[in-house]
């Protein structure tokens, strides 16, 4: 039996802010039980729901001091089975009682170097000891770091081996030198630019990615992007230089949660074989729902997205005139910028009867306008790897996209001449060439129903459930454990 643990800042079904937390929930059960031993360690936030954290078992506490500005403090540990998997939580009321799993990013750098020396000092407490820990982002930047630092001389982690995955690279955790090293208590020889050093401050992921044994992101598009300057975020050459241990291993999502034939939150089932004839219905009824004018025959694009410049919205602001024609229909659902925000609500006033703006996140909303809508906007500036794309296929709902990270590694353009592809997609970050394709994309909706309802076809027999991901990361595994 081979031992992982995921070690991650949120996970669902527990808490949620993005796909970090779909992947930590989904991939670990997709492992073979009789060969992998998987389990994930979180934060015990006290916003975590009730009915979930009234389940939680007291295992241990101890005492922990991480650097002179992290005196001896305490450190519970709680877990919880789910679905097949042990869950661990730190418990520090300190530093996890919050509304929001993030906030102020000089508290969230210090309780995230607290996280992360307590999961490694948990481990030989609890009776578990794995043979890989598998980090995720920024906020377990320091594991790979303390592993082979601080816990090196220890026989019990001797021999563990660790795992970057990188989510999004814009978000690294970085503050200066003096505060991060009085935080972690890490020796001065390791803050320089070969290690954990980043334009005169320190850089958490940097860390991680410096000491991990290995790397992954979440599409290989992403992975060779993130070696050049324009994605590269200030850490492209360090990227370069670990190229040989890396790889892009594309994200997939839960087939059971995203199905159209048995969804409980969407209005009406159907399946590849009946789509043409049941999915408008969700159309209409969400056009009811949401008090746009009701008429199966208008294109619907559906927007879901944190409302901020990485997901190209300033694209959309400078044609959306033209996007909202008589014959479309635009609903957005995501938080974000208020500028965005702003401009949705206003061109849902100036267009009540094809414009609605849900600023809010709503995941029952969101399976609907899946099931709803004929086609997904997905312009990314830059996109790692991209979750609604593949629930999109999932729903028979066509995406338009922008060929960055996993939305170039995932959705093949359509070809009218060869009767091909499964989407649509411009290459340059420009308003007028998005708008050419939604277009385009209309075009063939309108005038082309056969070749429409055959892409939407190709998209829905598209397999992106976690089997197929899971599989690499079980060779990789295997590799760093020394089985290949």
């Amino acid at each position: 039996m081979k031992n992982i643990l995921f070690a991650a800042s949120e996970c669902v079904p527990f808490i949620k802010t993005g796909g970090l937390a779909d992947v930590c929930g989904a991939l670990p059960k997709e492992f073979n039980k009789e060969e992998w031993d998987v389990r994930v360690v979180l934060p015990n936030y006290s916003c975590i729901p009730e009915k979930w954290r009234n389940q939680f078992e007291y295992v241990i506490h101890f005492y922990m001091k991480a650097g002179p500005y992290i005196p001896e403090k305490y450190v519970g540990v709680l877990q919880y089975k789910h679905q097949g998997i042990t869950y661990y939580f730190i418990d520090n009321q300190e530093y996890f009682n919050s509304f929001l799993p993030y906030g102020n990013i000089r508290e969230d750098i210090e309780k995230f170097i607290f996280f992360d020396k307590a999961v490694l000092s948990m481990l030989p407490l609890i009776n578990f000891r794995p043979d890989l820990i598998h980090c995720h982002d920024w906020q377990t930047g320091f594991l790979p770091v303390y592993l082979k630092t601080e816990f090196a001389g220890s026989d019990f982690f001797r021999g563990i081996k660790s795992i970057m995955t990188i989510h999004n690279l814009k978000f690294q955790g970085v503050w200066d030198v003096k505060t991060i090293q009085g935080l972690s208590g890490l020796p001065a020889q390791l803050f320089v630019p070969d290690k954990l050093e980043f334009n005169k401050g320190a850089n958490m992921l940097k860390g991680g990615l410096v000491y991990a044994d290995y790397i992954t992101t979440v599409s290989d598009t992403y992975a060779l992007e993130i070696q050049s300057e324009y994605y590269g975020e200030g850490l492209n050459g360090l990227m370069y230089a670990r190229r040989l241990d890396m790889q892009g291993i594309v994200n997939g999502i839960d087939y059971e949660v995203y199905n159209p034939d048995t969804d409980p939150k969407i209005y009406a089932h159907y399946n590849k074989e009946d789509f043409r004839k049941k999915k408008g219905k969700n159309k209409q009824c969400i056009q009811e729902e949401l008090g746009l004018e009701v008429d199966k025959k208008r294109f619907m694009i559906g927007l879901i997205s944190r409302l901020t410049d990485q997901k190209g919205l300033d694209l959309v602001e400078c044609v959306i005139e033209q996007i909202v024609d008589e014959f479309t229909q635009l609903v957005v659902i995501g938080t974000g910028d208020s500028k965005y925000e702003n401009l949705f609500r206003h061109y849902a006033w100036k267009y009540p009867n094809r414009v609605s703006a849900n600023i809010c996140y709503s995941d029952d909303l969101a399976h609907k306008l899946y099931a709803a809508a004929d086609a997904f906007l997905m312009p990314s500036r830059f996109e790692p790897c991209g979750l609604t794309q593949m629930i999109s296929f999932r729903y028979g709902t066509v995406p338009i996209v922008r060929e960055t990270g996993g939305l170039k590694d995932t959705v093949q353009s359509f070809n009218e001449y060869e009767n091909t592809g499964d989407g649509f997609s411009f290459t340059n970050y420009n308003a007028h060439e998005m708008l050419g394709t939604i277009n385009y994309a209309k075009k063939i909706f309108f005038e082309q129903k056969r070749n429409w309802n055959m892409m939407v076809e190709r998209g829905m027999n598209n397999d992106y459930s976690w089997h197929v991901s899971t599989g690499r990361y079980e060779g990789l595994y295997r590799y760093l454990l020394g089985e290949v």
